[in-house]
């Protein structure tokens, strides 16, 4: 398991998600904290290419050795790619959250929503003040 971090570049939502925006198009994943809580992981159920996930509704699940939880849109767009690879090997997630464990690629559809998610460093503030 990678050490905890926080990459600057990212942003973060309060369901323990990151975006990493590439022009029109931003990726989904879990977040170092997020993988850690959960735990080993085993699944991966993610949506379909074409799917509309809409921000702050699940859009998919994935489950550890612990227990299932379901993954949030930071923001809304068109799934346009899915990390297949984690149907096979969910671990990446753990492994490499920010890299190999991404979960899906979107098209934007509302880019005005990034402006509500948070830099590192307020994500890092909003889990020592939340908890979690």
């Amino acid at each position: 398991m990678p050490d905890e971090s926080y990459p600057a570049e990212l942003k973060y939502f309060k369901e323990h998600d990151w975006v990493r925006v590439e022009g029109g198009e931003a990726t989904f994943g879990i977040t170092w904290w997020a993988q850690d809580a959960l735990g080993d992981m085993v699944y991966a159920s993610l949506p379909d290419v074409g799917a509309a996930v809409s921000s702050g509704q699940p859009y998919g699940e994935l489950e550890s050795v612990k227990s299932v939880a379901e993954i949030y849109a930071p923001v809304s767009g068109e799934v346009v790619a899915a990390n297949d690879t984690l149907v096979a090997e969910p671990a990446f997630v753990n492994a490499d959250p920010y890299g190999q464990g991404w979960l899906i690629r979107v098209r934007l559809s509302a880019p005005s929503e990034l402006d509500g998610l948070m830099d590192a460093a307020a994500y890092r503030e909003f889990l020592a003040t939340a908890g979690s």
